[in-house]
């Protein structure tokens, strides 16, 4: 089943503002928009994206909806050369300061974005500058969640990093370009529950075809969340033992818009 990474969404307090901060700050540009009555929602990424590079999906609720951010969801992770140059760049651009590299042994940092949203910087030497590398999400119990990706959407247990109180697993998708983005799960001993919150939306895996995709994974037991026919036949979704929600949306290379609506 090829189920790369599409994109993560989040929901945003102020689409105008989110997006000014994601285009400065960033260099990402606006993909795609959809306006409806009730929401706007804004497809983002680096202005060269890589083809099996992952989008950022900024949903905005007209009614004024406040959100809470909960801690079940972690960050989305975003590519540099150099994290220390990048980090400084940011800022001295006015960038709001959360962990600076030399808080986090070097390796990488963490800004905060209008929303909260945190947003960690790792340093790689592929993809374009600023691409989205991983989501990280937080489980509860690690061995069902490695298993839930590698049975039901068959990714791989590519990386695993340990401390004395937590351990991070990341799993790729099978065969994908090393430019795709990761899932990060964390798993900490002390086996707390976690908030799952509103602020975050989704994770979305990308499939050639939406009902081959969708029945294969029922015919795996994933649960079935929402279904492509309760969707309109645009996409479907299903969540993940923790109850994060990934959804399931056709791409072929032909499309006319992000959007299938």
């Amino acid at each position: 089943m090829d189920a790369t990474l599409d994109h993560v969404m989040m929901r945003v307090k102020n689409l105008e503002a989110s997006l000014d901060w994601y285009t400065t700050h960033l260099d990402y540009e606006e993909k795609e928009r959809h306006e409806a009555d009730e929401f706007t929602i804004a497809y983002l990424g680096p202005v060269e994206m890589d083809e099996a590079g992952a989008m950022l999906e900024l949903t905005y609720n007209h009614d004024g909806s406040t959100y809470q951010t909960g801690d079940a969801w972690g960050h989305s992770a975003v590519r540099v050369e150099d994290v220390y140059d990048a980090y400084e760049e940011l800022m001295n651009e006015g960038v709001k300061d959360y962990r600076d590299p030399d808080s986090c042994g070097g390796r990488y940092a963490f800004v905060n974005d209008p929303d909260g949203h945190e947003v960690e910087i790792v340093q790689r030497d592929y993809g374009a500058r600023w691409s989205l590398d991983h989501t990280m999400i937080r489980v509860e119990d690690v061995d069902e969640a490695i298993g839930w990706w590698v049975r039901k959407m068959e990714y791989e247990n590519t990386g695993r990093w340990e401390s004395d109180t937590f351990a991070n697993y990341f799993l790729s998708p099978r065969s994908a370009p090393e430019t795709a983005m990761d899932v990060e799960l964390t798993y900490n001993y002390d086996e707390r529950t976690y908030v799952m919150g509103d602020a975050w939306g989704h994770l979305a895996v990308a499939v050639d075809d939406l009902h081959e995709g969708w029945d294969r994974l029922m015919a795996r037991h994933a649960e079935e969340y929402r279904s492509p026919e309760e969707c309109n036949d645009r996409y479907g979704f299903t969540t993940d033992p923790d109850g994060h929600e990934v959804e399931v949306v056709e791409r072929t290379p032909n499309d006319d818009s992000l959007f299938p609506f």
